[in-house]
């Protein structure tokens, strides 16, 4: 299990065939303001995350930028829940994260969005 207050390559969604079979393949939902895209994987070593701010909304890379630090920041935080989870359950995630907010959010809100994702993907 890797430590909880990191965020390595191994927890990193790559590889444009993994991305495109999980938006196939996956369920969505919405937490606003993320939109997230779950699915359960087999045989990884970790659960894997994909964060994206939609370049049609946000013209400068720095506001994306921005989102993508303040969502990676926030599931860093609290991925331990999703993490003990999986571990108990002996299952892996690959999840992506789409911001959906024409406007950019406090961090504050971004968290507590992303603590319901997590809590609400064990579901799935």
């Amino acid at each position: 299990m890797p430590n909880p207050l990191t965020f390595g390559k191994e927890q990193k969604l790559c590889g444009q065939l993994r991305i495109n079979n999980l938006y196939a393949q996956g369920k969505h939902f919405v937490c606003y303001p993320l939109r997230v895209t779950c699915m359960k994987v087999s045989g990884a070593a970790a659960n894997q995350i994909l964060v994206w701010a939609p370049k049609k909304l946000f013209k400068r890379a720095v506001k994306r930028n921005r989102l993508r630090r303040l969502m990676r920041e926030a599931y860093r935080l609290n991925a331990e829940t999703l993490e003990t989870w999986s571990v108990e359950n002996n299952c892996r995630f690959q999840v992506a994260f789409n911001y959906l907010a024409p406007d950019e959010l406090p961090y504050h809100v971004v968290e507590k969005a992303m603590k319901k994702a997590l809590s609400k993907i064990t579901e799935v």
